[in-house]
């Protein structure tokens, strides 16, 4: 497959199996029913936007999330909420197209910065980033307390 013959559009039901298949890939497994009722919660938000790559021959191989994340101590910033491609596709080019089109959606939306975070152990998304110019500006530890078990999602 060639990256040349993938297009980026945003994503629609048809489309839930294989966001779920691929948050998987990304380690954050997910059924079906969750990612339907998340694509649900953010697909006409126009603070969110969340695009599919799509090849003729292969379908859907590849999502990335972006959206706006308002800070009362930040400047006005999009981020990358999620940017996965299928480990049978990936370095050919189909993770720059989702990161280009998440760049030009946010410039459309009005947002100049976007912001991504990764992982400390992974390590070529690192790698991916810095060649596409994104400097590290911080380092941190996230914390969560889960405040009802009951409620717990079952995508992370």
């Amino acid at each position: 497959m060639n990256a040349s013959t993938v297009t980026i559009r945003s994503a629609d039901f048809n489309d839930v199996p294989r966001l779920a298949s691929l948050a998987d890939q990304l380690g954050y497994p997910c059924k079906i029913e969750s990612m339907a009722d998340r694509l649900n919660q953010l697909r006409d938000r126009r603070d969110h936007a969340i695009l599919v790559a799509e090849s003729p021959d292969a379908g859907v191989v590849g999502w990335i999330h972006v959206f706006v994340r308002p800070l009362l101590i930040a400047e006005r910033a999009a981020e990358i909420g999620g940017l996965v491609v299928d480990h049978e596709f990936r370095s050919m080019g189909i993770g720059e197209l989702l990161l280009e089109a998440a760049e030009t959606w946010a410039l459309q939306t009005g947002y100049a910065r976007l912001r991504v975070r990764s992982n400390v152990t992974r390590k070529r998304a690192h790698r991916f980033y810095h060649l596409r110019s994104y400097q590290v500006i911080k380092t941190q530890i996230v914390f969560e307390k889960l405040l009802n078990e009951e409620a717990e999602q079952e995508c992370s």
